[in-house]
């Protein structure tokens, strides 16, 4: 590119449109806002702007309240078709309760879903939309409710517990619906697929006295795996990371419990970091030589893709009901 004499760079014509470069001091002239240069970087190559958009998803995924909306009215829907599912409760508190939908037979697989909502929303009654699916393939659908991280002074901790105790007396309590015991699988989403993951490296013989292999299989959609880049970004503003916390809640660092075959999953409109998050998990547990998979959800952000959750043909719903059906096998 040419430099003008007056300091000022030319115009460039690209495809249909012209792109102006213009000087600093052009650019303060006509009141254009100049791009704020990048910062030092904070994790890998993400300056703290950066990062902190790459932990927020509604940056990247703008129809988020048309989606999640969706996900109550679905919902709402399956129930008016299936019935309200059973209540039970998993704990002394009345937030520590499971919605159960129950499959039409006994002795039945037990897919347990904790839902996400970024550790600080949700509930277990709008994540019913994809009951109909599990039912209907004869699989009971439990569903754990359980604080959010603001009602635990900011720690992640009693949510972790909480709901690794409702995983306790779901295999504790199965035949209470007519659940099989011994064919319980786990799935999660964003936030959920943290816990989820959690759930899979928790060291069940030694914390709960529970078989190793409780968990029969696992399905972790657009979760995080590696707490720290996390509480390098803004989510430090309303989670109270620990050094405890940190290692004690990043699954990628328990692998060594990991006794479930594992399936991942993320959209590519999701953001960078939640999208490397799962190819990071999926590369460090197979080379600890367990079993994994890995799917790419093309053109789904990171809400739209749990909608294919209900459905037997999409990303989601297809790799619950292969995993389930491998492991009657």
């Amino acid at each position: 590119m040419k430099e003008e004499p007056s300091g000022r760079r030319r115009l460039i014509a690209v495809g249909a449109g012209v792109v102006a470069t213009l000087s600093a001091a052009t650019v303060r002239a006509q009141g254009v806002p100049a791009r704020t240069p990048p910062g030092p970087p904070v994790w890998l190559d993400l300056d703290q702007a950066q990062l902190d958009a790459a932990y927020d998803q509604s940056r990247y995924a703008p129809n988020q309240p048309l989606v999640t909306k969706r996900y109550a009215i679905n919902s709402a829907a399956v129930r008016a078709r299936l019935g309200n599912p059973q209540r039970f409760g998993y704990g002394p508190t009345a937030i520590e309760s499971v919605d159960v939908y129950a499959a039409r037979r006994t002795d039945a697989p037990v897919h347990v879903f904790i839902h996400g909502g970024a550790w600080r929303a949700g509930l277990a009654r709008d994540y019913a939309f994809a009951a109909e699916l599990f039912v209907e393939a004869g699989v009971h659908l439990v569903v754990p409710d359980f604080l959010w991280v603001q009602d635990a002074g900011g720690s992640l901790m009693p949510m972790a517990d909480q709901v690794r105790r409702s995983l306790a007396w779901v295999y504790r309590n199965a035949r209470r619906f007519g659940g099989n015991p011994d064919r319980i699988y786990v799935s999660g989403h964003s936030s959920g697929g943290h816990l989820a993951g959690v759930l899979l490296t928790t060291d069940w013989p030694g914390q709960f006295g529970l078989p190793a292999d409780v968990i029969k299989g696992g399905l972790c959609c657009s979760g995080i795996f590696d707490l720290r880049p996390v509480r390098l970004s803004a989510r430090s503003n309303y989670v109270k990371f620990t050094d405890e916390m940190e290692e004690a809640l990043s699954p990628q660092r328990h692998i060594r419990h990991l006794n479930a075959p594992l399936v991942l999953a993320y959209g590519t409109l999701e953001t960078p970091e939640f999208q490397r998050q799962s190819r990071d998990f999926a590369a460090a547990v197979k080379a600890a030589g367990k079993p994994v998979e890995l799917l790419v959800g093309e053109g789904y952000n990171h809400f739209e893709i749990l909608e294919t959750l209900a459905s037997p043909y999409g990303l989601l719903g297809r790799a619950a009901l292969a995993q389930i059906s491998r492991g009657a096998s």
